[in-house]
């Protein structure tokens, strides 16, 4: 089965149809679809979309992305509600949680600081409770290695994966699996798509990043911006095909394995085609 190892269902260009959205991912033969959570306000939001529909699991974290807003008692928060959610199956890691140093303000020095110590509490909180991550990997990808190297084995999914091959051997070494989305379906990607074919299948599994991240087919240059969804998935799994030169069933089910082994919890409910 196809299963969607990042979707931001909650997001706001969902609002009006995001149950048909639903439904079209598990028309499109999606198991099951993982919401991370990016910061403390909207933890409800996505345990509860998670627990509406079949195939529906969720993650808790704060993305660096919202560091700056975060508080340090955001943190007591989070792993007040981890421990709350440790009896729920659909709850399955600690994400979206990592570093950013793309976006302009979250490069100055208080704010990388900030952000490399709330990366470091929530790895650390992970190791707590055995739970995997779900890595943010935006130019960043030593200072994340480095962290990881002074703790023992976390494990996860490094997110929209796009460094160098020793750098996704290294994650892959620390036990996490990479994801592969709409990035991949461009020509132009030649570094990603380099990943994509060289990397072992049982490396790599599928997400989307909806409603960002849209593949090649829903826009790019010189087009606008177009909305992303789960549904994509399927049309995403056949590109990684067609880069590999294997088949379109040997990526599903390779792919499924790989998020079911890195992300543990989520084996016990994701479903062959989700329904309502």
């Amino acid at each position: 089965m196809l299963i969607d190892t990042h979707c931001h269902l909650d997001a706001a260009e969902f609002a009006h149809d995001r149950k048909e959205v639903i439904e079209r991912a598990g028309a499109a033969g999606v198991g099951a679809i993982v919401i991370p959570a990016v910061e403390v306000g909207n933890f409800e939001a996505v345990r509860s979309l998670a627990r509406s529909f079949k195939g529906g699991a969720y993650a808790l974290g704060i993305h660096p992305i919202c560091v700056p807003q975060a508080r340090e008692q955001d943190l007591e928060r989070l792993e007040s509600c981890v421990q709350a959610s440790l009896e729920d199956p659909r709850f399955v890691a600690i994400g979206e949680i990592g570093l950013d140093f793309f976006l302009p303000a979250l490069k100055e020095d208080a704010m990388r600081e900030k952000q490399e110590r709330f990366y470091g509490a929530q790895l650390d909180l992970a190791r707590r409770y055995g739970l995997p991550v779900l890595l943010h990997v935006r130019r960043s990808q030593d200072l994340l290695l480095k962290h990881l190297r002074r703790r023992p084995p976390i494990g996860g999914i490094a997110h929209a994966f796009n460094g160098s091959l020793q750098q996704a051997r290294l994650f892959i070494e620390h036990g996490f699996a990479l994801g592969m989305g709409g990035a991949m379906t461009f020509a132009r990607a030649l570094q990603i798509r380099r990943l994509a074919r060289q990397l072992p299948l049982q490396d790599l599994v599928l997400e989307t990043d909806a409603p960002d991240i849209p593949p090649a087919w829903l826009g790019g240059p010189g087009k606008p911006p177009a909305r992303n969804e789960p549904a994509h998935v399927g049309r995403i799994a056949q590109a990684l095909a067609e880069i590999r030169e294997v088949s379109r069933e040997d990526v599903v089910f390779a792919t499924a394995a790989n998020a079911r082994r890195v992300l543990p919890r989520l084996a016990g409910h994701a479903a062959p085609a989700m329904a309502g």
